[in-house]
């Protein structure tokens, strides 16, 4: 096992080596440049559309499964998970405050890489045997760059459906089932039995029923965990500036080692500030445009509008709020990592509560997290075996999440961060070549619709 996880190790150091962090923001800053900066500027014509798409407009039924409202919901409830109290809080530990800021430059430009993901999957999406819309970037691959890149689009499709089982179930199920047993002394293998019949529960119902459930729950649980958020930095304001201070000095700087905190260069501030950002947001990772291939919308520039603003709600709202309650709180110094540093930064201020607040919403996140990821997981073994392999594909999904509940966090966390950065490269080199369609398609809307 130790040898499995130093090989994995060495991978994981290459993969997110310089290449990667190169690749993952260039992408997003060329897009955002070649957009002129249209995903920032249009924020608040993206908030618009989703308030009007929560209902299907008439003469699009046939053009979709669920609402744009809801494609967005069911992408954020794959987005809003471990990473947005968990991994935002390893970033803090492992980069010092620093890599809250590259975290914050990997959201501004993942905007526009969302952005081109959503627009290239309604834009190249297909209609399978059972008369469902399939797309993202195996199918923009395909459609968009011609049979000599299939191979492209098979490797995205392989890593995918192997990657959800990391980053979509027993990520998540192992963080349930340890904020369950540290606050209420629930076991890990009861914790994990429940969470399989909940998801099995969900996922009888396919997309509608996902599209349904993740856009119940996810506004409820995003709202409440800012507004708990809010309250923590009202309680802690006046350390707010020295925050701040941190944030921005570090981001350039080295931070020295102080009480349980290790120290951390420039460089692990980026490494870590792009790494968790990216498996918070997933904005170029290739997820979020199979949730958006779904939705009934016919104009891809629509809903790319709609679908930029996961990456927006998910990093520059929801991850904010982490990182800031971390850092006023002060305990990012005393050792602890993941989930259990956040719950120590909540408790910091709101004692006898915040521990049990942080163990809530984590579970709620992670949950909503593994139904997301199975719908991802599941159009990627579509793409690569038929309808036929759903079924087989769902039993051992909803069969790894008490596996999941059981294992070693560290061990799971390298395995789905490795993982990501194979489906990572795959896109990303679609969407740079791509990108020309993405530009020309969003000239011509908007030249069409000069109110929006």
């Amino acid at each position: 096992m130790e040898m499995i996880e130093s090989i994995i190790g060495e991978i994981n150091s290459i993969v997110w080596g310089p290449m990667m962090l190169v690749l993952i923001l260039g992408v997003g800053l060329f897009l955002s440049l070649g957009l002129r900066l249209m995903p920032i500027l249009k924020l608040g014509t993206g908030f618009k559309l989703l308030w009007r798409g929560r209902k299907t407009a008439s003469g699009d039924e046939s053009s979709g499964e669920i609402s744009p409202f809801q494609a967005l919901m069911t992408a954020l409830s794959a987005t809003v998970g471990t990473g947005n109290i968990a991994g935002v809080a390893t970033a803090v530990f492992l980069g010092g405050p620093g890599a809250l800021f590259w975290m914050w430059i990997t959201a501004l430009v993942g905007m526009a890489t969302k952005y081109a993901e959503a627009v290239l999957a309604v834009k190249y999406r297909e209609v399978d045997e059972e008369g469902n819309h399939v797309g993202g970037p195996m199918y923009y691959i395909k459609n968009g760059l011609g049979s000599k890149w299939a191979w492209l689009g098979m490797a995205f499709a392989i890593f995918g459906a192997i990657a959800g089982f990391g980053i979509g179930n027993t990520v998540q199920a192992n963080s349930i089932a340890s904020v369950m047993e540290s606050n209420f002394g629930t076991p890990t293998w009861v914790t994990g039995v429940l969470v399989m019949v909940l998801v099995g529960a969900v996922l009888i119902g396919g997309i509608r029923r996902i599209g349904h459930v993740a856009g119940a729950l996810v506004p409820v649980m995003a709202v409440s965990y800012i507004v708990a958020g809010l309250v923590v930095l009202f309680i802690n304001a006046e350390q707010i500036p020295h925050a701040l201070d941190l944030i921005f000095t570090h981001a350039f700087s080295p931070i020295a080692a102080e009480g349980g905190f290790a120290g951390a260069a420039v460089w692990a501030a980026i490494r870590f500030g792009v790494a968790r950002g990216i498996f918070s947001n997933e904005a170029g990772l290739g997820s979020a445009p199979i949730a958006h291939a779904a939705a009934q919308n016919k104009s891809p520039v629509r809903q790319g509008l709609v679908a930029m603003l996961g990456t927006f709600i998910d990093t520059i709202l929801i991850c904010s709020i982490t990182g800031l309650v971390i850092v006023t709180s002060g305990t990012w110094t005393g050792g602890e990592s993941g989930a259990a540093l956040t719950s120590a930064a909540f408790a910091h201020a709101l004692p006898g509560l915040g521990n049990y607040l942080v163990a809530i919403s984590l579970a709620i996140f992670a949950f909503t997290t593994i139904i997301g990821w199975s719908f991802y997981g599941e159009r990627c073994v579509e793409y690569i075996f038929g309808v036929k392999s759903i079924a087989p594909y769902r039993v051992l999904w909803i069969l790894a999440i008490p596996a999941g509940a059981v294992l070693s966090l560290d061990f799971i966390w390298l395995v789905a961060d490795t993982l990501n950065a194979f489906m990572a490269i795959p896109n990303l080199i679609a969407l740079l070549l791509l990108s020309p369609v993405v530009f020309q398609v969003t000239r011509e809307f908007f030249a069409e619709h000069k109110d929006l």
